[in-house]
């Protein structure tokens, strides 16, 4: 018997062997079945009785399956758990616990089991929670899916679901730090000068309540601008190493959403004691500028200040005024100020037109909510002549900062972004050369080139063309060293502009108070704190799309039902439909396959290349303006569903 039980495994053992498999993750799908896709893009057929041993996202090796010309498989090994700590809805019933995934792709009705610590009783049904998969019917002695709650996040029934929710799914913290220190500024062994009779001031949105910069500008003699760039100092009261600078350091930046906002620093901090506020003194980390008549920037010098804001001043009332619109007028002081900064703006755009890389104007939307949390409106707001004023004003002072870090310290926290990885340059290059664009190598990875092909291109005015290459594009980071920021056009960026907002900017104060003082420079920072840096960055602005998109299904519910028609843009293509944004509002909407043809066998989509043919014609592209009805705004999945108009 033992004898037969030995070649029984070693039967089992050669057939395992000579079975063919396959590995990769797993998609879902809502009509419960799935596909297992691979690494070099093969889709396999995963049928619903497999699905129910596996979740959407799992990476398993799966049993290949072929019945004539039709292949599916059979996911046999777990590798890698789509599931692992996840937010979820509770369900309750007849005393069974249960927890339901909140994820677009999963509907799958977990087993639960509560954390010692909570109390069973303070959870009902429709609550949210932080769940962790415990079991997993793919892994050694495990039969189901089994779950376990270790938060709660928030009642069914609490307003404030949309922020509490997303805060948690990105584990980003639900408030403001809290402090019962009593602040006051440190002898830094700074010699602050007195700028306090200088008529300074802020211009921020009407609500803005952390205000980190302001300005003075006077003209030069010999031609051009002087432009005195004050920076709130948070340093001067937050000690290297203090809780709140470990909090800081920890929580990166202030989370911005829309009705509600996750300051970095303790709120005493962030929006009093360090705020520019008007009429009260403040100290302050300065950078003296000098701007040519033709835009380029000439010395600088950095140094700590005590300063005073003369002037609160808002967005939308200096733009007015500039525009000769409107009944608020600044005082004479201030007004020559800010026409002074106007021209500024108009020559520093111009400079870096034909000297570095200018941002295409694209509108923001922002959110009007009632005190529950109900939308009200959404409003468009364009980056006027003020918006500019001060986006350059900073531009300009952080490239003094990069050029002042590099030269005497050789380290800080740097933005850094090249256009073109390495190993995406070769597909982006065949890709243009396809377009019968062609262009060196070199123009893609060198900053020089690169500068003088993103002119030609947008020259071109091409939207497909700018979508497209998009995909072989990377992202900003953080750098503790010096590297060219090819999205600006500038060899080297670095922040210190928003230190109450920002802790990389704190570590760049820190280090222009070490150059001040004459001090030797602490060791660079380290690549965990820029990763740190650059995810948490990552996170915040994922955090701010994902309770917009909330909002957005909130909002446009109505608009939904009513079937109403958007204008709007192509801005993803993919193989199973469209995304495009609607002109009004921002909001994104997914336009289904089924519903560009009642055909779906007319509609092909080639994602790779951006472009949907109905019929063998040419019906959509990336980048097109199109007409959409909207049909559906499912709060489940934060999602809002389409068609085209025609």
């Amino acid at each position: 018997m033992l004898q037969n039980n030995a070649l029984l495994a070693q039967l089992k053992q050669q057939i395992r062997e000579t079975t063919p498999r396959v590995e990769g993750v797993i998609k879902g799908t809502d009509r419960g079945f799935g596909f297992l896709e691979t690494d070099n893009g093969d889709s396999y057929f995963v049928p619903p009785p497999a699905m129910k041993q596996v979740l959407h996202g799992d990476r398993v090796e799966a049993v290949l399956k072929e019945e004539g010309d039709k292949k599916s498989v059979e996911p046999e090994k777990l590798l890698e758990a789509g599931l692992d700590r996840f937010i979820a809805r509770v369900q309750k019933r007849d005393g069974r616990l249960a927890v339901i995934p909140d994820h677009p792709s999963i509907n799958n009705v977990l087993k639960a089991r509560i954390k010692r610590s909570l109390d069973e009783d303070s959870i009902d049904d429709g609550d949210w929670i932080v769940a962790r998969l415990v079991r997993h019917p793919l892994k050694p002695d495990d039969r189901a899916f089994f779950s376990q709650i270790d938060e709660l996040i928030a009642k069914h029934d609490d307003p404030a679901v949309p922020w509490r929710v997303t805060l948690a799914r990105h584990a980003l913290e639900q408030a403001s730090p809290q402090t019962d220190d009593d602040w006051s500024l440190a002898d830094e062994g700074l010699e602050r000068e007195d700028l306090t009779a200088m008529p300074f001031f802020t211009i921020d949105g009407e609500k803005t309540r952390d205000m980190d910069d302001a300005l003075y500008i006077e003209s030069r003699p010999e031609g051009g601008w002087r432009l005195s760039v004050a920076i709130a100092d948070p340093t001067g009261y937050v000690a290297e190493g203090h809780a709140a600078d470990l909090e800081a350091q920890t929580r990166a930046f202030t989370v911005y959403l829309p009705g509600q906002n996750v300051t970095m620093l303790p709120e005493t901090l962030a929006d009093d004691l360090c705020s520019l506020k008007e009429g009260e003194e403040r100290p302050a980390l300065v950078c003296t500028l000098d701007i040519e008549a033709d835009g380029a920037l000439g010395s600088y010098r950095f140094f700590a200040a005590i300063m005073r804001s003369h002037a609160r001043l808002v967005y939308d009332s200096v733009s007015d005024w500039l525009e000769n619109k409107g009944d608020w007028s600044p005082e004479n002081a201030i007004g020559e100020q800010l026409k002074a900064l106007a021209a500024i703006t108009e020559a520093r755009t111009d400079w870096r037109a034909q000297h570095a890389l200018v941002f295409k104007d694209r509108p923001d939307y922002v959110f009007d909510l009632d005190a529950a949390g109900n939308v009200l409106d959404v409003r468009i707001e364009d980056r006027r002549i003020a918006n500019r004023m001060i986006e350059e004003s900073m531009i300009a002072a952080n490239a003094c900062c990069a050029d002042l870090l590099a030269e005497k310290v050789g380290h800080g926290i740097f933005n850094v972004h090249r256009a073109f990885e390495p190993e995406k340059a070769d597909a982006a290059l065949e890709f243009l050369t396809a377009q019968q664009i062609e262009v060196a190598r070199e123009a893609l990875l060198e900053l020089p080139r690169y500068r003088e092909l993103k002119r030609a291109l947008e020259e071109r005015n091409d939207a497909w063309l700018d979508a497209r290459l998009r995909r072989f594009q990377g992202f900003t980071s953080m750098s503790a060293r010096p590297g060219p920021h090819f999205g600006l056009g500038l060899a080297a960026y670095a922040t210190w502009t928003s230190p109450i907002r920002k802790y990389g900017d704190m570590v760049n104060h820190r280090l222009i108070k070490r150059v001040l003082k004459n001090e030797q420079a602490p060791a660079e920072a380290s690549e965990a704190l820029t990763e740190r840096l650059t995810e948490r960055r990552k996170l915040n602005r994922m955090a701010e799309r994902d309770v917009k998109d909330w909002l957005y299904v909130r909002y446009l519910t109505p608009a939904a039902k009513d079937q109403q028609a958007f204008d709007a843009e192509i801005v993803a293509i993919n193989r199973g439909g469209m995304r495009a944004r609607l002109v009004a509002n921002g909001a994104t909407v997914f336009i289904p396959a089924p519903l560009m043809h009642s055909d779906r066998d007319k509609v092909v989509i080639d994602d790779k290349e951006g472009r949907v043919h109905i019929e063998d014609e040419e019906r959509f592209k990336l980048g097109d303006a199109i007409q959409v009805i909207l049909t559906e705004a499912r709060e489940d999945t934060r999602s809002l569903v389409a068609r085209p108009a025609s």
